[in-house]
């Protein structure tokens, strides 16, 4: 196997229904488990893995169920993948103001992506007509 080559390869998805955030999350750290991360890294990816999900469903999906959310975790010996693909518009990665900036200091949004880049080793979004593709990377 190469590091292109997944070990294991989970899928599900999942209609955007904010009460499932929670059965989404459980999935993909029950299929990461394996991994063997240690308590930090876990912690980490619990912790993006909740903004980028709750982001899918609430912001590119509007909450509508009639939408999926696509998840696709990917582990490799090296590294884990997760993907996360909504129905969305998608949205200007450059608009996003920066979360640090002191007339942003106390907005009550807007930190998610910078958090997520904080807690992981990569992060790429994907903007297509069928929706925001996000890949959240972390190293083993």
């Amino acid at each position: 196997m190469t590091e292109k080559t997944p070990l294991k390869i989970y899928k599900k998805s999942f209609p955007s229904d904010p009460d499932l955030l929670p059965e989404i999350e459980d999935f993909i750290l029950d299929a990461v488990k394996e991994a063997n991360l240690d308590h930090k890294k876990l912690s980490n990816l619990a912790l993006s893995v909740a903004e980028a999900t709750s982001n899918a469903i609430m912001h590119g999906n509007k909450a509508d169920k009639d939408k999926n959310v696509y998840i696709e975790i990917q582990i490799f010996p090296q590294k884990i993948d997760i993907i996360i693909q909504d129905e969305g518009n998608g949205f200007m990665l450059e608009n996003v103001a920066n979360p640090t900036l002191p007339e942003n200091i106390l907005k009550d949004s807007g930190r998610g992506i910078y958090i997520m880049r904080s807690f992981l080793d990569d992060l790429k979004y994907d903007f297509s007509s069928k929706g925001t593709t996000l890949t959240l990377s972390l190293n083993r």
